[in-house]
């Protein structure tokens, strides 16, 4: 049959039936999904309507994440596949997909903190502790 991204095949807002008007176009048409687990990088080109090519992410091992509130853009590993509020499964198989919560390597970000404020991030200060009598 295919995948196909139409609306076709949907019934009415009554619920009526909608005739069959034409069969699946080209345009219509649409893929599996890509399931992009970790792992070093591999990456397929898919050809596309007029010759275009997108490329499918199928490993992946770094990705470039902004530390928002420091207005900061880090190109950093990933190192874990946390949360994911749609699928336990998908935590499980460690597949990266939109809005899950990943663990990444802070290292890039840490230097780039020690550079611009000159002050060594994620330090415990250390507390007198008061004696007991």
């Amino acid at each position: 049959m295919g995948i196909s991204r139409d609306s076709v095949h949907k019934r009415r807002k009554t619920g009526g039936k909608r005739p069959v008007v034409r069969k699946k176009r080209k345009f219509e048409l649409g893929r599996p999904a890509a399931n992009t687990k970790m792992g070093p990088k591999r990456i397929r080109p898919v050809r596309t309507m007029g010759g275009n090519r997108k490329f499918r992410a199928l490993r992946l091992d770094t990705g470039n994440f902004a530390w928002a509130s420091e207005g900061a853009t880090r190109k950093a590993r990933i190192m874990d596949v946390v949360y994911n509020a749609s699928n336990n499964e998908l935590v499980r198989t460690k597949t990266l997909v939109k809005n899950c919560i990943i663990q990444i390597d802070a290292t890039p970000f840490r230097q780039w903190y020690e550079a611009h404020y000159g002050v060594t991030a994620g330090k415990k200060k250390k507390v007198p502790t008061a004696t007991l009598r």
